[in-house]
């Protein structure tokens, strides 16, 4: 009795155990269920608002355009060398030849070039949102007035099957014409043309 039922456990835990794909050994990690969000990592690098940035860099990149810029930079390198040149050797911090003045040039040309190109590229998307919502206003304009073409030639045709009172007046000016020259002599078409005449012929 004691083998059947290690039989029947050792069948148990096998109609019980999920089968593995072939090729797959027991190490293989399980499959990501797709109805379920995947956990979120874990960041090394800090975070920050793109946008924020974007126009940081923006405001930066406008405030170094600008001739106000130009004109502290100016004053604060003359007085950088000015002061590095006449003051006492004690107090000087940055002796000639102005190492620390070249590296904090050569910083601020390093941060300001990138902070340019980075207000460029958004100012370029602006830009190119702008076109292509001219574009599309463009072709609704385009779209408009082809439709109002249309319209105001069907009016036209249509108008230049209606019957005018000019055309009216010259068909029966015709009219009367042709009724007049299919008379006798001294016969007129109307009764009412005739001197003292009664309707007769109209009884």
């Amino acid at each position: 009795m004691a083998p059947e039922r290690e039989v029947r456990r050792e069948a148990g835990r096998e109609g019980g155990r999920e089968r593995m794909p072939v090729g797959a050994t027991a190490t293989t990690r399980p499959r990501a269920r797709l109805d379920q969000p995947r956990p979120r990592r874990p960041r090394i690098l800090p975070e920050w608002d793109p946008e924020a940035f974007g126009k940081l860099s923006e405001r930066v990149a406008r405030f170094i355009g600008t001739g106000r810029f130009l004109v502290w930079m100016t004053i604060a390198i003359v007085a950088w060398v000015l002061w590095n040149v006449s003051a006492p050797a004690g107090l000087r911090f940055d002796s000639y030849p102005f190492i620390f003045l070249t590296l904090m040039l050569s910083l601020q040309a390093s941060y300001a070039a990138p902070l340019i190109l980075l207000a460029q590229n958004r100012q370029d998307d602006r830009d190119r949102v702008n076109l292509e919502q001219d574009r599309k206003q463009n072709e609704r304009s385009i779209a408009d007035t082809e439709y109002l073409t249309r319209e105001i030639a069907a009016l036209r045709i249509g108008l230049g099957e209606v019957a005018t009172r000019d055309w009216i007046r010259s068909e029966l000016q015709d009219m009367v014409k042709d009724l007049q020259d299919g008379q006798p002599d001294g016969h007129r078409v109307f009764p009412a043309e005739r001197s003292g005449a009664r309707d007769v012929d109209d009884r």
